[in-house]
């Protein structure tokens, strides 16, 4: 039934990937399935068989999906299976989209998906790579006009070493996050997070991934010689030459000039006023052309805009090939937020706001690998009327998720660890402004604005978008694109990174691969950039803020023993629960005995962090206390609370200086009282004196109850073990309503019972008798 089976596999670094063709969805234009260890992808592509005519742009949707049952598990919620796609997902489809879409003909009009499942996920070894590896061979063997294959390759670095396709394992303990992809002898894509690594490291990192890339494709090219499908061709779509000649002839100059123009919505202005005038001197001699006439004035649009660049070494706004755009900055601009900042840089504006809070507001994260918590959030948001467009808000899409996912990781490194600023921390970038670069204003105003609310970072942070003009042999690299030159041009390259190195890449192109001498003069051109944004926002805000915004919430994290934890919740959270709502304060436990409380004023938190501690502390002898009264034992004594969840015994004859005859006439339950420990005995037992208290040394007249021949066999307090250790006492009335056991009557009074030996009493009870 399957004969056309083909396993191919390849050795990468210490990793073997096998492929399987000809087995799975036959019914697909390709497909394949990727292995690595005990994780495997499925991917397919599909296409439509007429062009969609009503698009003026490529129709390729990649949907990268997990299924749970790859991890061995159910998903979670009412409805028992996947949802919408996790941002992981979404990032991962856009490698496979920002891979593939380069080496399609830009005139395709076909509808084409890209669909990638992981199927089997070993927790080990990340699926995105293979899925970006499945995706090549898909394309590969179908009969789709694609210029594969592709390579993809993932690159770590511990203890200095450089690592291929490292595992999940090793990643965080890895200093480089570096994914490339690429055809045989150029790059296509990358995608990079790292710890203010140098430049040169980088390239070196890229030269390794390039070697690996061209093994990927020398083994996908022999396996479609076996497997693959006759390319459809697609050509471009004829042009009238007579009008191509008159659309020239009317605009061309005009563009030439529009071009020039500084300003973004002005070029826009004289664009649009030259497409309505050709439009209308056309529509006569060539009706229903419309579609076509913008098609031929978009290219004069583009061949203009690279000629003003290559053959005249100017720019549309008059700047340099290395010129930033004028740089304003705005500290501290809203008066509630816990750190804000207006970050402007020519026509593109990002509002950079932080807010800080405790561990319970930190993002749980639940992906095939498992469940965890992120402290650190950064969301983008891109309005519409930041490019003067009148667009609702719909929620994030691909691109917003994107450019946050970018922004986040190029700051991540930067950020102090966990014990020495324990809050959770959302940075929030509005772009206010676009007219390009704004994920890398989002870098710089997110930076500033940790700056802005105190929180004590490595070092600050900026990002500078290279863009790339090539024709042929010649190119040029440019420093702080416009949205034109990104629109126009061949490469959007982000770079971000502090005085010491690179934090982050993100790399894009338009055309089948760029080289190695290419990216490393944009690295070059990137970092002198950097330092100089790097300088203004030193002027601006050097050093972190001293104290945080009076608004932004305190924290403080101490420890308590882990087998205290249970004595700080309580039965059914009670005493967490009167902690907060006394104190206001959040309080948050961890599994090892860490306790973090967070408190809008420094009083709520003092005061919070006393009642956690004193949960966790031990009662010391001759150390005086103010406890509760909490149980009254009639001729023998009261029991007093010194501490959350440990009583303590005054016996009647350390309640007083003088002669008690009745417990009753001294305290009563609910009572404040002063004491001081006199002894913690063999069992855990404390005693406690009143006398000791109200006379200094009046407490050593008397033995204490340990010290008398009967002993304390009848201690009614269970050996001394604190009351949480027992769990929530059954509901007996009395005076707290049940919580405490209520007062018994006098030992003449009871009914008799039954000995069960020396020290117990009815119900094996410990009493004193």
């Amino acid at each position: 039934m399957f004969e056309n089976v083909e396993r191919p596999s390849i050795q990468v670094g210490d990793r073997t990937i096998q492929f399987e063709v000809g087995r799975v969805a036959r019914q697909a234009a390709g497909a394949c399935l990727v292995r690595m260890g005990d994780t495997v992808v499925l991917v397919a592509a599909a296409n439509g068989n007429k062009p969609r005519e009503d698009r003026d742009f490529f129709p390729l949707t990649v949907d990268y999906r997990g299924r749970t049952y790859a991890a061995g598990r159910i998903p979670g919620g009412f409805f028992k299976r996947e949802g919408k796609a996790r941002d992981s997902e979404i990032l991962a489809g856009r490698l496979i989209d920002r891979s593939c879409r380069p080496l399609f003909p830009e005139h395709l009009r076909l509808e084409v998906t890209i669909a990638a499942i992981p199927v089997s996920h070993d927790g080990a070894h990340d699926p995105d790579i293979l899925a970006m590896l499945g995706a090549s061979v898909a394309l590969g063997m179908s009969s789709l006009p694609w210029a594969g294959p592709i390579g993809a390759v993932r690159l770590g670095r511990i203890d200095e070493r450089f690592i291929l396709n490292p595992t999940l394992d090793e990643q965080e303990r890895s200093t480089l996050d570096l994914i490339v992809a690429g055809k045989k002898g150029s790059i296509l894509m990358v995608e990079s997070g790292s710890h203010e690594l140098s430049e040169e490291l980088l390239i070196e990192a890229l030269r390794i991934a390039q070697q690996e890339i061209d093994k990927l494709c020398d083994l996908q090219t022999e396996l479609f010689k076996k497997v693959g499908k006759p390319k459809m061709t697609v050509p471009p779509p004829a042009v009238d030459a007579t009008l191509a000649a008159k659309v020239g002839e009317l605009a061309r100059g005009r563009t030439a000039e529009a071009m020039k123009t500084a300003d973004k919505h002005a070029r826009e202005n004289a664009i649009d006023a030259i497409v309505a005038e050709t439009q209308a001197n056309l529509a006569g001699e060539f009706p229903d052309q419309t579609g076509v006439i913008n098609g031929l004035l978009a290219t004069l649009e583009y061949e203009e805009a690279r000629k003003l660049i290559l053959n005249e070494n100017r720019r549309t706004d008059g700047r340099g090939f290395e010129e930033i755009r004028p740089i304003h900055i705005d500290t501290g601009v809203l008066p509630r937020a816990h750190g804000s900042v207006i970050f402007t840089r020519g026509q593109t504006q990002a509002l950079a706001t932080v807010t800080l809070g405790s561990p319970a507001d930190q993002q749980i994260m639940d992906e095939l690998e498992g469940e965890f918590k992120e402290r650190f959030m950064l969301h983008y948001n891109f309005p519409g009327f930041s490019t003067g467009e009148p667009k609702a808000e719909r929620g994030p899409g691909r691109r917003e998720i994107g450019h946050g996912a970018l922004a986040r990781r190029a700051l991540l490194p930067l950020l102090p660890e966990p014990d020495t600023f324990p809050y959770t921390i959302r940075i929030v970038s509005d772009i206010l402004e676009s007219n390009g670069s704004s994920s890398m204003a989002s870098v710089c105003g997110g930076s500033l604005a940790l700056f802005d609310a105190g929180v004590p970072m490595k070092r600050p942070c900026a990002g500078i978008a290279m863009g790339l003009i090539k024709e042929g042999d010649r190119w040029a690299v440019l420093t702080d694109i416009l949205g034109m030159e990104d629109h126009l041009g061949d490469m959007d390259f982000k770079v971000t990174g502090t005085t010491e190195g690179v934090t982050a890449l993100q790399m894009d192109i338009k055309i089948e691969g760029i080289s190695i001498e290419i990216m490393t003069k944009a690295l070059e051109q990137a970092k002198r950039a950097r330092l100089f944004i790097l300088d203004k926002m030193a002027a601006a805000l050097p050093t972190p803020r001293p104290d945080m915004a009076a608004h932004a919430p305190r924290m403080e994290v101490c420890q308590i023993p882990v087998d205290k934890i249970g004595a700080l919740i309580g039965p059914g959270g009670k005493n967490i629960r009167r902690i907060i709502e006394e104190t206001g304060a959040q309080v948050d436990v961890e599994d090892d005995g860490k306790v973090y409380i967070t408190a809008v004023d420094r009083a709520s938190l003092e005061t919070a962090k006393r009642q956690v501690e004193s949960y966790g502390a031990e009662v010391e002898v001759g150390k005086i206390y103010t406890g509760t009264v909490v149980r009254i034992m009639p001729r023998l004594g009261a029991f007093v609370e010194v501490i959350p969840g440990k009583d303590g015994l005054i016996h009647i004859s350390q309640l007083d200086v003088n002669r008690v005859e009745r417990v009753e006439d001294v305290v009563k339950v609910g009572d404040q009282v002063e004491v001081k420990v006199l002894e913690v005995d063999s069992q855990g037992r404390v005693n406690l004196s009143r006398k000791a208290v109200l006379k200094p040394g009046s407490e050593l007249e008397t033995p204490l109850p340990s010290q008398r021949g009967a002993g304390r066999g009848g201690d009614e307090r269970r050996g001394g073990r604190d009351r949480f250790d027992r769990g929530p006492r059954r509901d007996r009335g009395g005076d707290r309503g049940g919580e405490r056991m209520e007062q018994r009557a006098p030992v003449e009074q009871r009914a008799p019972v039954e000995r069960r030996g020396p020290e117990t009493t009815s119900g094996g009870e410990r009493g004193y008798l």
